[in-house]
């Protein structure tokens, strides 16, 4: 494993990261023996940083770490983070409750790295800080609650070099990929921060797993052309790791297939290893992904749940899908998805009152209810619902 150093507090980091938002789940909960059994295997092949937070999992993830690491020979082989719920803070007492409901949850007297958690902008920033924030990290570094503190943001640019500019921080965490280069910090934060020896972690590597998992024909078609053969993952991880200011990716891994692929991109990616026809390939894959995607969702549920049982993040992905690999079936997986096919709840975009409580925590600051319109005109038309009379029928038949 190859390791790089946080340079304030001098910790080797592994620079592949283990997110703890995306862990394997068996009947909608976590999979603890898959998910610890994962955990094992990423220590054994040098990973040595998990990042979680208050709400992963419904408030399950800090609990499931604590339970690992509860094993000392595992625990002292590891950094582990967590996070401040901003919006779950209303005084500054606030915070000092939660992070000793995290300290006992993750059974520690101990958190190495514990960042304000998804800044969404200067507002959110400014509200934090009028309740005590900055006094309370630096409280609970005192008092050796924390030992390094960070943030990490979704906000504008200069709401970012605010923040940094606000604290003596030991690291942050930005979201950044091919195709977020000039989106939230972006390249100017990633270089901004690591200027001022403030460490740079990054989240959403893959974009919530659409860099990666279905990639359009026209996309491929760009990746084969490449000399050197690489997954599609493999490209995105080595085009973060190729800057030298990025001191470790987080990936949320689910799955054995995959942890191996990362980890084994992590053990043979340098700093500026990429060729100049490399680099310019991964721009002209960006320019296609940009031209395809109607909608920057990564799927990562923030604006979840909607009061009127809209199911956000998939009427969004089916949306994309329609556009990426076709209309058919993009028809149809909505149905049976959102459309109640197989006798599921509604969730139709056609649903949505217009409250906007979504829109407050969408990391990507998309206009949800206007892309939901959109959703709702393309798939909740004549066509759906004939589409969906049909397909109930049909399974009504098979039932019989």
């Amino acid at each position: 494993m190859k390791y790089r150093v946080v340079p304030k507090t001098g910790d080797e980091i592994s620079t592949i990261g283990f997110g703890c938002m995306r862990l394997a789940t068996r009947l909608g909960r976590i999979d603890e023996k898959k998910a610890e059994e994962q955990i094992r295997y990423a220590i054994k092949e040098g990973v040595n940083y998990f990042d979680t937070a208050y709400p992963y999992h419904n408030g399950e993830s800090e609990r499931f770490l604590g339970k690992v690491f509860k094993d000392r020979s595992l625990r002292e082989k590891v950094k582990i983070a967590t996070k401040l719920p901003p919006w779950l803070v209303k005084k500054r007492e606030d915070m000092d409750s939660i992070l000793k409901e995290q300290l006992s949850k993750l059974q520690l007297d101990s958190i190495d790295y514990y960042l304000v958690h998804g800044i969404m902008d200067q507002e959110t920033w400014n509200r934090m800080k009028s309740l005590g924030v900055l006094e309370f990290l630096s409280d609970a570094k005192k008092k050796g609650h924390v030992k390094h503190v960070g943030f990490s943001a979704h906000c504008d640019i200069q709401a970012f070099k605010n923040i940094v500019d606000d604290y003596d921080w030991d690291m942050c965490q930005i979201q950044y990929n091919i195709l977020d280069e000039n989106n939230q910090a972006g390249t100017e934060g990633l270089k901004y921060a690591a200027e001022r020896d403030i460490a740079v972690f990054i989240m959403e590597p893959l974009r919530g797993g659409s860099l990666s998992n279905k990639v359009p024909k026209e996309v491929k078609g760009l990746w084969d052309t490449a000399k050197v053969k690489r997954n599609p993952a493999e490209w995105a991880l080595k085009w973060i790791w190729n800057h030298e200011e990025v001191t470790c990716v987080l990936s949320g891994m689910n799955n054995d297939e995959h942890i191996r692929e990362n980890i084994n991109g992590a053990n043979t990616t340098e700093t500026n290893s990429l060729s100049k026809e490399e680099v310019e390939l991964i721009e002209k894959v960006r320019d296609k992904y940009k031209e395809l995607t109607k909608i920057p969702c990564t799927g990562c549920a923030y604006c979840m749940p909607c009061p009127a049982g809209v199911n956000i993040p998939e009427c969004f992905s089916k949306y994309n899908d329609k556009y990426m690999f076709g209309t058919i079936n993009a028809r149809l997986m909505y149905e049976i998805g959102m459309g109640g096919l197989t006798g599921g709840e509604l969730a139709r975009a056609s649903q949505c009152v217009n409250c906007g409580k979504c829109e407050k925590h969408c990391p990507q600051h998309i206009e949800i209810r206007k892309e939901l319109k959109k959703v709702s005109s393309e798939f909740d038309d004549v066509t759906g619902k004939v589409l969906n009379w049909v397909g109930k029928r049909m399974m009504k038949r098979k039932s019989n």
